[in-house]
């Protein structure tokens, strides 16, 4: 089985729309929820939002591409020209045929639907944009990126929710151990801050009511209500060891281990005992052929909703037994917000920061201890010990659970990796 490492990384968030700025921000601690700018919430029940501010689409592709784009689109293209460049990937010198794109998007364009929407009822059906349908639909992220940058390798949506990020990454992953690729640029994205996002998800009583931007948004704390909707895309570049050291490439990380279960419990709640997702963290610790106890750190879904920030914690135990209690456990949420689809790939960034730089950041704005709740969800940053092996986990609606395992690059050694599933 062909080795996996990662060689580039690109993202737009709400703190940083590259992965410099994001990493320093995600140092300081920095909380990117405020008021919601992107429509008037008035008698809506969740108030603020983790937008993407500064970001102009000339900046990262041709101007006249990005208006035929919506916005998850023009976060997925900048983002994948981020990690392309970052990779030190030359793609006039490469097989393009040998490049393929895993990019997701849980929604795709509710911001398309909306406007036509109101164009059909207002004009009539002969005014809705032609275009309608290839904006909206979520694989045009995939297709968007392809096109831009001519990679001309299997190109796929992976669609499963707030894990689709990281089944994107898994997927891609997979497809480089077996054969189908020599490089996929992997991630997802996301922009689903409009009125119908917000009302829905705000109608299943799974966003925060909190107007303070530094409580609204505070997994594992006793006092979370909800998530804070964000936005945003995140993209690594994978590519086979071979092909890596063949070029040149400076080596990141290594994607050690993948794994993806179902819970087949519920359409919005995990699974009460975690099962399903302990499952997927031990299939990943099982590729990687390390112990579950060589674990340091896991990046949890940690959205600040009441199931799942216990249910995962069940999880984590259920997995690790003892050692749950010696690892590290954070979630970036705490400062992003849920980029949703975008999410998984996001925090597998921060994963190969993590270990590349042997830093953990703090759950931001955890103050209060659930009695439920009794990991240890990185009050403070730490720093100074070494962080060979992080997980990170994304749990979708739906069931669906997905884990990253992300190794420390060690050189020729590296990690003995298990078979196509």
């Amino acid at each position: 089985m062909k080795r996996v490492v990662i060689t580039g990384m690109g993202i737009i968030s709400p703190i940083g729309n590259d992965v410099d700025t994001f990493c320093e921000n995600v140092k300081e601690g920095m909380v990117g929820i405020g008021p919601n700018a992107a429509f008037d919430t008035e008698g809506y029940r969740a108030k603020l939002a983790a937008q993407v501010n500064d970001f102009n689409p000339g900046d990262f592709m041709d101007p006249k591409a990005a208006r035929r784009m919506e916005r998850f689109c023009q976060f997925a293209v900048a983002a994948a020209g981020q990690a392309i460049a970052d990779s030190g990937l030359d793609l006039k010198n490469e097989d393009l045929t040998r490049i393929g794109v895993s990019v997701g998007s849980g929604i795709g364009s509710l911001q398309a639907i909306e406007r036509e929407y109101r164009h059909l009822l207002e004009k009539g059906p002969k005014r809705v944009n032609p275009l309608l349908v290839p904006l909206m639909i979520s694989n045009m992220a995939a297709g968007n990126v392809a096109i831009t940058y001519g990679l001309k390798g299997k190109c796929t949506n992976i669609v499963t929710a707030c894990a689709t990020g990281t089944h994107s990454i898994g997927d891609a992953m997979r497809y480089i151990q077996c054969s189908e690729a020599d490089v996929m640029v992997a991630g997802g994205t996301e922009a689903a801050i409009t009125p119908i996002g917000i009302a829905g998800f705000g109608a299943l009583t799974a966003l925060s009511a909190s107007e303070d931007p530094l409580r609204a948004s505070i997994p594992f704390d006793k006092e979370r209500g909800g998530f804070v909707m964000g936005e945003g895309a995140g993209a690594v570049i994978l590519e086979s060891y071979e092909h890596a050291k063949a070029r040149g490439a400076r080596i990141l990380a290594e994607l050690a281990g993948y794994g993806a279960t179902c819970d087949a419990y519920h359409i919005t709640s995990p699974a009460e005992d975690g099962e399903g997702a302990a499952r997927a963290m031990l299939l990943a610790v099982k590729e990687a052929g390390i112990r579950p106890e060589d674990v340091d750190y896991i990046n949890a879904h940690g959205t600040g909703t009441h199931h799942n920030d216990l249910f995962e914690t069940r999880a984590i135990k259920k997995a690790f037994g003892e050692h749950a209690y010696h690892l590290k456990v954070n979630s970036t949420k705490s400062m992003v917000g849920h980029l949703l689809g975008a999410a998984g790939a996001v925090e597998c960034i921060v994963c190969v920061k993590s270990v590349m730089e042997d830093y953990i950041h703090a759950t931001a704005g955890y103050r209060v201890p659930d009695e439920e709740l009794d990991l240890d969800y990185t009050v403070t940053p730490q720093t100074g010990k070494p962080v060979r092996y992080a997980i990170s986990n994304s749990l979708g609606f739906g069931g669906h659970n997905g884990s990253l395992l992300i190794a420390k690059y060690t050189g020729e050694g590296g990690n003995q990796v298990g078979e196509c599933n």
